[in-house]
C-alpha cells in the first residue's frame, strides 16, 4: 500500500488538486455568484467547477488569475488557506509595528511574573459600591506570556449575557514594559476588551501587584471605564486556588483580603 505522505514538501498531484480544491471553495465562499467569478477571470465554468472538487488543478496563468483576484499567493495549492493568511497578518503586524512593539523584547521573565494562578480583586465597573474577586491562570507558550480567566456570572448576567463557561472565558497577552507589565484581554470575538497596567509591590512575599484596568466601552454616567486592580501570586493548584475560585464573583469591600483593601485604596477615587 502507498504511504501517505508525511509533509506537504512531498504531496501528491491528488492531494495538491485536494488541498487546492478546499481552499478555493473556502476563498468563493464569499463570492456572490461562482458564474460572475469564471466570467469575471474568463475560466470556463465547468473546468472551474473541476479546481472546486479536485479533480483538477489549472495551468500556471490561469492560476496566476485566481491568487491576483483573491490577493494571495501559489502557496494556496499546498497549504491550507487559513494559515496563508494567518502567517500574512503576522509579517505585516511585524512590518508594520516591530519596532514599536517587539514581543521579543517585551517577553515577561518568570521573576517579573510567575506561572500559575493569581487571586485578583478589583472595583465593579457596573456597581460602584461592590468589588470583583477573580482567578486567573498565567501560563507561557513559545517564549510569549498569557492569561485566562472566567468573567464572573454575576456579571455577565447584568449586562445579559450567557453565563456558560465558553461564553465567560477570557484570554490576554502579556508584555514587558518600562516600570511593569501590560496586558490586552478579550472574550471570544472580541465581544468584550479590556486593556491593564501592573507593577510589583514591595512586600514580605513579593507577591503582589497593583495597577488598574480599564474597559473598552463608550463614556456612561451609571457605569465607570477604569478600576484600580490588585493581583495575587497564589502558586500552582492547591487549597487556596480553590478557595480564590469558590469566592469569585461580586462582594462589598469588607469581603476583600485585608492587603487587597490596602492596595485598592477602597475609599479613595482612582485618580
Amino acid at each position: 500500500m502507498k504511504r501517505k505522505n508525511d509533509s506537504l514538501g512531498t504531496a501528491s498531484p491528488s492531494e495538491i488538486r485536494a488541498i487546492f480544491g478546499e481552499n478555493l471553495k473556502k476563498l468563493c465562499a464569499a463570492t456572490g455568484s461562482i458564474a460572475a467569478l469564471c466570467r469575471e477571470l474568463q475560466i470556463n465554468r465547468t473546468q472551474f467547477n473541476r479546481y472546486l472538487s479536485g479533480e483538477s488543478f489549472p495551468r500556471p496563468d490561469v492560476l496566476a488569475k485566481i491568487c491576483a483576484h483573491f490577493d494571495i499567493d501559489a502557496r494556496v495549492l499546498l497549504q491550507p488557506v487559513e494559515t496563508l493568511e494567518s502567517h500574512e497578518m503576522s509579517d505585516l503586524l511585524a512590518q508594520e509595528l516591530g519596532s514599536f512593539l517587539d514581543l521579543k523584547s517585551a517577553r515577561v521573565t518568570q521573576d517579573t511574573l510567575p506561572s500559575g494562578f493569581y487571586r485578583f480583586s478589583r472595583k465593579s465597573f457596573i456597581e460602584s459600591d461592590r468589588f470583583v474577586q477573580g482567578l486567573i491562570l498565567i501560563y507561557r507558550k513559545g517564549g510569549l506570556t498569557f492569561a485566562r480567566g472566567m468573567e464572573a456570572k454575576e456579571a455577565m448576567r447584568q449586562q445579559g449575557l450567557p453565563v456558560d463557561r465558553h461564553a465567560r472565558e477570557f484570554k490576554g497577552l502579556i508584555v514587558q514594559q518600562e516600570g511593569g507589565i501590560t496586558s490586552v484581554m478579550s472574550r471570544r470575538g472580541s465581544l468584550t476588551v479590556s486593556f491593564n497596567y501592573l507593577s510589583k509591590v514591595p512586600s514580605f512575599e513579593n507577591n503582589y501587584w497593583v495597577g488598574y484596568a480599564t474597559r473598552t466601552v463608550p463614556e456612561s454616567i451609571n457605569a465607570s471605564r477604569v478600576a484600580r486592580m490588585v493581583y495575587e501570586y497564589i502558586g500552582p493548584y492547591g487549597k487556596d486556588v480553590l478557595d480564590a475560585a469558590r469566592k469569585a464573583g461580586f462582594c462589598d469591600a469588607t469581603k476583600l483580603r485585608p492587603y487587597h483593601q490596602t492596595l485598592l485604596q477602597v475609599d479613595n477615587p482612582f485618580q
